[in-house]
């Protein structure tokens, strides 16, 4: 730990002065992320490493599981990290970003009774219920690392879907100002996953071919809609 906490006397003299013309830029015009990543906390998950991104670049969102709470009007900390980056930083690429052998995913996975000493930790994956349950019908042939493995991809759909509850997404994807993309890390590999929205299926991403998004941007009012006699 000693080690750990040494390191940051090192930010000031090192990395600090070795990108002082970016952080003043940042401290005196304010951030401007590209991206919302939502990431679980498994401190083998770096979103800033995974993008290769530089201070500034990143709006970062990470707690145990990679989840998101459908919108509801009680407050929490991802709902209203949501709502500021839609809202005021105008985010318009927003990521749910899951990983392999997630400690969450395996809490998820097992009997509730292993979590009866975690209450807390047992109400904040009911969030990821829905993965179990569609892992649990539809690949009922499972079991072990492989159930866990297809429950936390499972996971990433089912935290997209609640994403879209939240009224800032849902306005922001009507406008077709917004894309939702789901990826999963798989720190074995090294290999990164993405969801490709058109088939419902993940696709390993490579330099060679377009990334897959999950929803991209584009305008969609299904109120506006084309009469019998038109559509004909």
């Amino acid at each position: 730990m000693n080690e750990l906490i040494g390191r940051v006397f090192n930010f000031e003299k090192t990395v600090y002065e070795d990108s002082r013309a970016l952080y003043s830029k940042l401290a005196n015009f304010g951030q401007e992320p590209k991206a919302l990543m939502i990431s679980c906390a498994d401190s083998r998950i770096v979103p800033e490493q995974i993008m290769q991104a530089q201070p500034g670049d990143l709006f970062v969102c990470r707690n145990a599981g990679n989840i998101v709470p459908p919108y509801a009007t009680q407050n929490g900390g991802v709902t209203a990290t949501v709502e500021y980056a839609v809202m005021v930083l105008g985010i318009r690429d927003i990521i749910v970003c899951g990983h392999s052998d997630c400690g969450a995913m395996k809490g998820l996975a097992a009997d509730p009774k292993t979590l009866e000493s975690m209450p807390n930790v047992a109400g904040w994956l009911r969030h990821g219920s829905a993965a179990r349950q569609v892992v649990d019908s539809s690949y009922s042939e499972l079991e072990d690392s492989e159930r866990i493995r297809a429950i936390s991809l499972e996971n990433v759909v089912a935290q997209l879907a609640h994403l879209r509850t939240h009224p800032s997404v849902a306005a922001g994807v009507a406008r077709g100002e917004i894309a939702l993309h789901g990826w999963f890390v798989d720190i074995h590999n090294g290999q990164m996953l993405a969801l490709n929205g058109q088939t419902g299926r993940f696709e390993s991403v490579g330099g060679d071919r377009p990334l897959p998004v999950a929803l991209p941007a584009e305008k969609r009012l299904a109120a506006d809609f084309l009469t019998q006699e038109a559509a004909e």
